[in-house]
């Protein structure tokens, strides 16, 4: 904050009080923010369900100018804590803190760097703007001060596409997106354009048929599946820094454990559904869970002692450990093989 500046104007003392002010260095090139995420993830067929919440810390790394260097506008996830419950018609309910599939949503929603605001708002201190698309609203916008919240029906307007650019090659055959709701809350607007600099947080709600792949071991051939992802995005801290330094955290030249996961204070409490999850995954006895598990009986030798191959494969591992694998094991077992023979043929003779 610059101080007042008094000075004289003719005979009259007048002073002036300068807004507060921030001050780049030319060398500082890349907006780099650091945000903590929840998400609520799940992934459904008729008969099926897996549900993951996730926390995770990520970062964006947006340039602020011209440079060469491209950076990342999506989410990259620095660490990340998993919560899975697995259900079904069965009366299944299981819980783990690691899964093979793959299936939430937003890991592909990023922030757009520059935006303006509509020209009905960017004159008034209090005001509400909606943008219509063909058939319901598009753009929300909600204006307070120096606060502005957007929220977006992506479905609504073809225009929507500039909100979900990393979604583009998930817009076809055997993947139909039935809902994509976002929000954007901005803080310390001034005049009429808003950056990342200005962004606090953003939210996430989408629903698809499908998820553009098949989910192997999870539904049926042709068997449709269904995911939900609802996502709460809040922004810890932001700093510019030099392309130098963004290249680093782009290589990730750092210790990835010394990234925890930090909750802001200003995010609600867990739902108790969550925090019962949150229990019963973190007190799981891992020990007793390999101890339940029913080796395959086709591993087990019926011979004490024996290997459980059949005699092709007992012939082919013979002839492994006779000749070697490669070229090179073959010729030195043939030289050890050639002087053990010399060496009995010499003792048999005397020599």
């Amino acid at each position: 904050m610059l101080s007042p500046v008094s000075y004289i104007f003719g005979s009259r003392h007048e002073a002036t009080v300068l807004p507060e002010v921030l001050v780049v260095s030319g060398h500082k090139k890349l907006l780099h923010l650091l945000a903590y995420v929840r998400e609520y993830s799940t992934m459904t067929t008729y008969t099926d369900t897996v549900f993951l919440f996730r926390e995770k810390m990520v970062d964006y790394m947006l340039p602020a100018g011209k440079v060469d260097f491209k950076g990342w506008s999506t989410p990259r996830v620095l660490t990340s804590r998993s919560y899975y419950r697995f259900s079904n018609s069965q009366g299944l309910d299981s819980v783990s803190d690691a899964c093979q599939h793959h299936f939430s949503w937003s890991d592909w929603i990023g922030i757009i760097p520059y935006l303006r605001v509509p020209e009905k708002l960017s004159c008034v201190e209090t005001g509400r703007d909606t943008i219509w698309g063909k058939y319901s609203p598009f753009e929300i916008w909600t204006k307070s001060k120096d606060s502005v919240s957007i929220n977006i029906d992506v479905l609504a307007d073809t225009a929507g596409a500039k909100w979900v650019r990393n979604l583009s090659g998930f817009f076809k055959k055997g993947l139909e997106f039935n809902r994509i709701r976002l929000g954007f809350d901005f803080d310390n607007v001034i005049g009429d354009t808003m950056s990342a600099l200005d962004l606090t947080g953003y939210s996430v709600d989408m629903e698809s048929t499908g998820r553009g792949y098949e989910m192997f071991r999870f539904n049926k051939k042709d068997e449709a599946f269904f995911v939900e992802t609802t996502a709460e995005v809040y922004i810890l801290d932001r700093e510019f820094i030099s392309v130098k330094e963004a290249k680093k955290w782009d290589k990730s030249s750092f210790d990835i454990d010394e990234i925890g996961i930090y909750e802001p204070a200003d995010a609600p409490p867990l739902p108790s559904e969550i925090q019962l999850l949150v229990w019963r995954v973190d007190n799981i006895d891992k020990n007793e869970v390999k101890l339940d598990v029913v080796p395959d009986q086709n591993m087990i030798s019926h011979k004490l002692g024996g290997r459980n191959f059949k005699a092709g494969r007992w012939a082919l591992l013979m002839l492994k450990e006779a000749t070697g694998i490669t070229k090179f094991r073959a010729r030195r077992n043939l030289n050890r093989q050639w002087d053990k023979f010399r060496k009995t043929r010499k003792e048999h003779n005397g020599d």
